[in-house]
């Protein structure tokens, strides 16, 4: 058996809330490393978002979720796909110790995640998932597929700014958080043959001096480096592993997909504690999605209570 894994972000943009990195990681037969996921699982999920098809969408989370239609379609596959292979998570703070259970002590530094915990699902319904997650078992178990895990690096805002203020570029960050998943993928793979796909961010081509210096130990060969891609071999017997940056890599693989919905659904929980916190301390106030020009708006509303909370605002505010 061998390992097939795709990594995403989302929040790299906004000025509030979390950057949030994911991996997903699915084990497969060794001859269908090459194989499209989705045509293995097309009895149970499908890559477009359609009211008439039952099967489970997975495709990018930015055309999955929209902020007007709630967060129902995008809980449903993140939740469904997780249920497939696991215990559901039943709370927020229980799916981040499946998912990244080292940024639960991080929690305490910042007032609005502080006591932060809720029941999830937030917005789909249980049934409907449960249902959609026994379809997918039920598929991936005949095809010889298994979801591995889903390993994910959220950056909370304070935090953020300390990794940027240090390295002066938050592509810098952003690709430290992704490599560090890298590794979290190979550690889990217990010298089992490894491919990751990841989308490419930004116009980067070449990526040798990252990866050796995070991989110190591996021999390292270059298969490709385009504008459409960038791949790398790394070998460190007994094993080796494939790193592939791909333009889109959201609409070419499903494990990119998912991780993209993953790394949207954890950050939109997020938001949802810190536009909870700030509701309840100033009063009638329009929640926000932390993109720059409503961030702004959203900072001057609570101006006063921000001041009266006595909080910094480096740990509210990201610099970059």
């Amino acid at each position: 058996m061998a390992i097939v894994a795709g990594i995403d972000e989302a929040g790299y943009g906004p000025l509030l809330g979390p950057l949030v990195v994911t991996g997903v990681a699915f084990e497969v037969p060794d001859d269908a490393v090459d194989s499209c996921l989705w045509e293995l699982l097309r009895d149970s999920v499908t890559r477009r978002s359609s009211r008439r098809d039952l099967r489970l969408p997975i495709l990018d989370s930015k055309k999955l979720y929209r902020s007007r239609g709630g967060l129902a379609a995008l809980e449903r596959s993140a939740l469904a796909m997780f249920q497939s292979a696991n215990r559901p998570p039943g709370t927020f703070r229980g799916l981040l110790r499946r998912v990244a259970p080292h940024v639960l002590a991080d929690l305490a530094s910042y007032p609005w995640y502080r006591d932060l915990d809720f029941e999830l699902p937030v917005e789909a319904q249980a049934g409907t998932i449960a249902t959609s997650a026994n379809a997918v078992r039920r598929n991936a178990r005949l095809g010889g597929v298994r979801l591995a895990g889903v390993l994910s690096e959220p950056l909370l805002e304070g935090h953020y700014n300390r990794l940027v203020s240090c390295t002066r570029n938050k592509a810098v960050v952003l690709l430290g958080l992704t490599l560090r998943i890298v590794q979290r993928v190979i550690d889990r793979a217990d010298g089992q043959c490894v491919r990751i796909l990841i989308d490419r961010q930004g116009a980067r081509v070449h990526y040798v001096d990252p990866l050796m210096t995070s991989f110190d130990g591996f021999d390292l060969e270059i298969l490709e480096e385009s504008d459409r891609r960038s791949a790398y071999r790394l070998v460190r017997s007994p094993a080796a592993c494939t790193v592939e940056f791909r333009t889109n890599g959201e609409d070419c693989h499903l494990a990119v997909a998912l991780a993209s919905i993953y790394s949207k659904y954890l950050r939109e929980l997020f938001m949802r504690g810190l536009n909870r916190f700030w509701v309840e301390r100033a009063g009638s106030l329009r929640s926000t999605a932390g993109y720059y020009t409503d961030a702004r708006r959203f900072l001057k509303d609570i101006g006063p209570a921000l001041e009266r909370e006595e909080i910094d605002r480096r740990l509210l505010v990201r610099c970059r």
